[in-house]
């Protein structure tokens, strides 16, 4: 897997975006048949983490998930099936462990704790393919949060969040450098 140019990423985004409700589900069913802990956790554990703070911003963070997903298959082929490695999503989980409890942290912290997980959360990003995604990505949740003010509360924890699937989906697709 390589980092996607400017020119990739746009041709990738805009096939997510020019995809059809009818072949999205039939994307979304065979992602979830060939990664389904994968799936349950992104449109599961991760959404409702984003619903306690904001359920406009869950939607969005779905929506964003369906396009990363999207962007992947375009530029790096089908989804891996999680028969060829069962395990995956387990040892996927010890590792994001740290991370997850900062993001869980990070809702009710005091600002000095608060600018270490930022600073840690830095930190990652500097360590993490497909930032032009993730840029991209942010972007969009800034705008969709900006037409709302009810919604910006969960910016942060949505943009790390974020920031997870695509860390999750570099590894899953980096799978044949195997962890």
């Amino acid at each position: 897997m390589h980092e996607l140019t400017e020119s990739e990423l746009y041709q990738a985004l805009k096939y997510a975006k020019s995809i059809e409700e009818d072949d999205a589900k039939i994307i979304m069913s065979q992602f979830e048949a060939d990664q389904p802990q994968l799936f349950q956790t992104l449109f599961g554990i991760f959404t409702s983490i984003i619903a306690d703070q904001n359920q406009d911003m869950a939607h969005l963070f779905m929506d964003l998930c369906f396009d990363a997903l999207c962007v992947y298959q375009k530029s790096f082929g089908d989804t891996p099936k999680a028969i060829d490695d069962p395990a995956w999503m387990e040892k996927q989980a010890i590792l994001l462990e740290a991370e997850f409890a900062l993001l869980l942290q990070n809702r009710s912290v005091d600002e000095a704790k608060r600018e270490g997980i930022q600073e840690h959360f830095a930190t990652y990003k500097q360590n993490i393919q497909q930032m032009g995604l993730v840029k991209f990505l942010n972007e969009c949740i800034d705008e969709f949060a900006a037409e709302q003010v009810s919604r910006v509360p969960a910016i942060e924890l949505t943009q790390a969040m974020i920031l997870l699937v695509v860390k999750l989906f570099n590894d899953l697709y980096d799978k044949p450098a195997r962890h």
